[in-house]
Order: C-alpha cells, then structure tokens, then sequence
C-alpha cells in the first residue's frame, strides 16, 4: 500500500491525523457530481422546438426565429 498522506513536518497526534483525514475524504466526495437526469443537447432542444406548428398573428414573424 503507497503513503496517501504523509507527515513531512512536526509529529500529529492521531486525533489530528483522524480530523485531517475526515476533512480530505469529505472534500474529495463533494468534488464528485451527484449523477442527475441528462439535459437535452442544444441540437435536441432545437429540433423539438422547430416542429411547432406556425401561430399567426400581428408580430409573429418575429417570434418564428426565435422558438
């Protein structure tokens, strides 16, 4: 087994080594992203909101290019 922490300097006590421990293993686990649901890709999002049907009205020819 390889040293993961080592003392280079001064001499811990084991409660310190175990405070210092708690510490890393905490900060390591939130680094790590919750898996959540995926997001569309923008391609996606695009084409879902490209195959809605065409609202006229005064001004919606302004709205067509934006979805």
């Amino acid at each position: 087994m390889t040293d993961i922490l080592k003392v280079v300097k001064g001499d811990p006590t084991p409660e310190e080594l175990a405070a210092l421990v708690t510490v890393v293993a905490a900060r390591s686990a939130a680094a790590v992203p919750a898996a959540g649901p995926e997001r569309a890709s923008n391609w996606a999002t695009y084409w879902r909101n490209a195959g809605q049907p065409l609202r006229p009205g005064p001004g919606q020819w302004r709205a067509s290019a934006h979805p």
